[in-house]
């Protein structure tokens, strides 16, 4: 019983381990995935790893997390094509403020990107560069602005919310 305090710190691996699994906000995954990179640097060292330790410090952990962060800061955008003659509507501020909103709880950032025109705007979405546009809605006059989004994920979030700002397609 005297080494006590290496069990305590052993635990401390699978404990850190489940929490990152279990986190579902991205960000604060990072940190755990930093304490668990921490913990097996501390039970390398104390059971007479240090070279493990080192390698562990440089390339487990902090090129893990740098090349994690940059992965997340790229790819949680939610990437929106409007049209440029559009872009200063009171409606249109009002729907990406919504969606905004919307996205935020799954820790998404929107970023709204302006096309010339409509063909433009619909080779973009065609291509994949956007991941949905917000057009004019010839059909309703009571919801001026129509919503298509290509990402199935997506849409299922976003309809249920926005459909009573815009048609949702």
């Amino acid at each position: 019983m005297e080494n006590l305090y290496i069990y305590i710190i052993t635990a401390l691996m699978p404990i850190s381990a489940l929490l990152l699994i279990f986190q579902p906000n991205p960000y604060y995954a990072l940190v755990i995935r930093g304490i668990l990179g921490a913990v097996a640097i501390l039970v390398y060292v104390i059971l007479g790893g240090a070279d493990v330790a080192l390698t562990e410090a440089l390339v487990g952990t902090l090129l893990t997390i740098a090349l994690y962060v940059i992965a997340i800061r790229s790819s949680m955008i939610l990437k929106i094509g409007v049209l440029a003659e559009n872009q200063s509507s009171t409606e249109l501020k009002e729907i990406s403020s919504k969606l905004k909103e919307i996205i935020s709880h799954h820790y998404l950032r929107l970023e709204l990107l302006t096309y010339e025109n409509k063909d433009k705007l619909d080779q973009a979405l065609t291509n994949e560069e956007i991941h949905g546009v917000i057009i004019p809605s010839e059909l309703s006059p009571e919801k001026p602005y129509q919503t298509i989004i290509r990402v199935p994920r997506i849409y299922d979030i976003v309809k249920p919310e926005l459909n009573n700002i815009a048609k949702v397609v």
